[in-house]
C-alpha cells in the first residue's frame, strides 16, 4: 500500500512544483514588460495627436449626422429586412421587384400606424397641462403636512394657468404631426435618402460585397472574407429580427393586457411599450413613468390605477430575465455598463434617433470585432 501511495505523492509534488514555476515565470516576463514600458520615453506628441484624431471623428460623427443617420439606419433596416427579400427571390420574385413589394408594404404600414395614432397621441398631448393639475389634485391626500399642501396647491395652480395659455398657443400653432415629423425639411429630405439607400442596399449588396473580395488578393483570403461576410451579415440579421420581434410581442402582451383591464388606447400604449423597448432600462423606466401617468388620469381610484405599470413591469422582468436570454443565447449578450455608456454617447451625438440606435450600433460592431481576429478581445469586453 505504502508503494503505491509514494509515487503519486511525488508525481503530485511534481505538478505543483510544476505550476508553481510556471506561475512565477509568468509573473516574472509580466513584471519585466511593466518595467519595458515604464523606461520608454513618454511621448506628449504621439498622445496629443491620438486625441486631437479622437476629437475630429466626435466632431464629425455629430456635424455630419444629418448625413450619417440616414446611412446608418438604412444599414440596419437592411440586415433586418434582407432575409425577406431572399425568401421572396427563392419563390423566383426578382430582388428588384421583391425589395419594391416590401418597402412599399413596410413604409406604408409605418404610414398607417402613424395616422392611426397621431389623434389619440395628439388627444393625451393635448391634455396633458389639465391632466398634470387633476394628477397634483389626486396626489393631494397622500401629503402629510398643511404646509406642503398649501404649497404643492399654489404649485398647481400656477402650473395650471401657465400651461393653459400654452395650450392655447400650441395646438393652434403646431399640430402634433407637424412638430414630430414634419417641422423641417431636414426630416423628408433624410426619410427619402435612407429608403433610396434602404433600396440599394437590399438589392445590390451581394454585387457589391463580390466586388470588393475581387480586390483581395489570394484566393484563401478571397474565401476567408467572404464566410466572415455572410456570418457577420447572418449574426446582425438574427440579432436584429429577434430583437424586433420580441418588442413587438411584448408590445401586443401589454396593450391587450391593459385594454382588458380597462385603460383607453391600448393600441397607442402597445406601440408605445414595443418602440421605447429598443432603448434597454431607460425605455421600460419612460414606458412605466408615462403609463402610470396615463392610467392615473383615466381612473379615479389610484389603488387601481397603479395595476397597469404594475402589468407593464411584470411583462418587462419576464422579457428581460427570461425570455430574451433563453431566446438570444450567451453569444449575443452586451455588458449592461457598455450598453449604458453607448445611450449616453449617441444620445450626446444624435438625440432620440441615436437613443434608438445605439444599441443596435453597439450589437453589430460587437458582432464585426467578434470575426476579426485583432479586435476578438474587445469583443469579449463587450460581452
Amino acid at each position: 500500500m505504502n508503494l503505491d501511495i509514494l509515487p503519486s505523492t511525488n508525481v503530485e509534488s511534481r505538478g505543483d512544483l510544476s505550476d508553481a514555476q510556471e506561475a512565477e515565470e509568468v509573473e516574472s516576463r509580466a513584471q519585466s514588460r511593466v518595467a519595458e514600458l515604464s523606461q520608454r520615453p513618454f511621448d506628449v506628441g504621439s498622445v496629443a495627436l491620438t486625441g486631437l484624431f479622437v476629437l475630429a471623428v466626435f466632431y464629425t460623427i455629430y456635424f455630419m449626422r444629418s448625413i450619417l443617420l440616414p446611412i446608418v439606419l438604412a444599414l440596419l433596416l437592411s440586415y433586418l429586412l434582407r432575409p425577406i427579400v431572399r425568401g421572396l427571390a427563392q419563390i423566383k420574385i426578382p430582388l428588384s421587384v421583391g425589395a419594391a413589394l416590401l418597402l412599399i408594404g413596410f413604409f406604408g404600414l409605418i404610414g398607417y400606424g402613424i395616422s392611426v395614432l397621431a389623434t389619440p397621441t395628439a388627444e393625451w398631448l393635448q391634455k396633458a397641462p389639465a391632466g398634470f393639475a387633476e394628477l397634483q389634485r389626486k396626489l393631494l391626500p397622500v401629503k402629510k403636512s398643511v404646509a406642503q399642501v398649501t404649497q404643492a396647491t399654489g404649485e398647481i395652480e400656477k402650473l395650471a394657468s401657465a400651461n393653459a395659455e400654452i395650450k392655447a398657443v400650441e395646438v393652434k400653432r403646431h399640430p402634433i404631426t407637424e412638430t414630430l415629423f414634419m417641422r423641417t425639411p431636414e426630416f423628408i429630405a433624410s426619410a427619402v435618402l435612407s429608403l433610396i439607400l434602404l433600396y440599394f442596399l437590399l438589392v445590390y449588396d451581394q454585387a457589391f460585397i463580390a466586388k470588393l473580395v475581387k480586390l483581395l488578393p489570394t484566393l484563401s483570403d478571397k474565401k476567408a472574407a467572404v464566410g466572415i461576410a455572410h456570418d457577420i451579415e447572418e449574426q446582425i440579421s438574427r440579432y436584429l429580427f429577434t430583437v424586433t420581434a420580441i418588442n413587438v410581442c411584448l408590445g401586443v402582451a401589454v396593450g391587450t393586457a391593459v385594454g382588458l383591464l380597462g385603460l383607453r388606447n391600448p393600441v397607442m400604449w402597445g406601440v408605445m411599450v414595443a418602440l421605447l423597448n429598443f432603448v434597454p432600462y431607460l425605455g421600460a423606466l419612460t414606458g412605466i413613468i408615462c403609463m402610470t401617468i396615463g392610467a392615473a388620469l383615466s381612473f379615479d381610484s389610484l389603488e387601481y390605477a397603479f395595476v397597469f405599470p404594475a402589468v407593464y413591469l411584470s411583462f418587462g422582468v419576464l422579457e428581460g430575465s427570461f425570455i430574451t436570454p433563453w431566446i438570444m443565447g450567451r453569444s449575443l449578450t452586451l455588458n449592461p455598463v457598455i450598453i449604458l455608456l453607448s445611450l449616453t454617447f449617441w444620445g450626446w451625438m444624435w438625440g432620440i434617433v441615436g437613443i434608438i440606435l445605439a444599441v443596435p450600433i453597439l450589437a453589430a460592431f460587437k458582432i464585426l470585432c467578434a470575426h476579426i481576429k485583432p479586435m476578438e478581445p474587445l469583443a469579449r469586453v463587450l460581452s
